[in-house]
């Protein structure tokens, strides 16, 4: 197995891979650590300041330790650019063949049953929660996954979204269908 300090030392894989990648020491010494977790076990709480790399620095040993990790973000802009920057760019630069997948709540999709109740109670809803029903009722015909982030032009935090998203609280359950 390579050594961290190839990694991430100032002459190492992610300096020679990365554009613009520079070393520092408090990212290397973050990532030995969380490596030595992940290798011998045991419970690791890390808090590192803006600008130490801690992506990086917790992406290499989980890659490299072969175990299943799972990372939980705060926001769904660090998730996105996460998984969808980061992790590809470590993976390449490392050529980590591991599997990832990107997990996410229920109420980040869209719940088409909550969609049309919305539709018939519209008169409930502000003139700007109305329009933005009816962009989303417009994508839903188009969408695959349902996935709310692919509707960049509603705000995550538009109080639309909790009307045709469902929570545990709010679901109906599997509706049983007849034989």
């Amino acid at each position: 197995m390579t050594d961290i300090a190839e990694i991430f030392g100032p002459d190492g894989w992610l300096a020679r891979r990365i554009d613009g990648f520079s070393h520092r020491p408090q990212q290397q010494a973050m990532a030995e650590t969380i490596s030595r977790i992940l290798n011998d076990g045991g419970v690791l709480i890390c808090e590192a300041g803006t600008g130490t790399g801690k992506t990086f620095a917790y992406l290499v040993p989980a890659l490299m330790s072969g175990l299943k990790v799972i990372v939980s973000t705060g926001t769904k802009n660090l998730q996105d650019q996460l998984f969808h920057r980061d992790l590809p760019l470590v993976r390449e630069s490392l050529s980590s063949p591991v599997s990832v997948a990107l997990l996410k709540g229920r109420a980040n999709y869209l719940c088409t049953y909550r969609m049309e109740t919305a539709m018939l109670e519209d008169r409930r809803l502000s003139a700007e929660q109305s329009d933005q029903l009816q962009q989303i009722r417009s994508w839903s015909g188009q969408t695959r996954s349902g996935d709310v982030a692919e509707m960049s032009a509603i705000p995550e935090d538009a109080g639309i979204w909790p009307v045709v998203t469902s929570t545990t609280e709010n679901c109906l359950g599997q509706v049983s269908r007849p034989q």
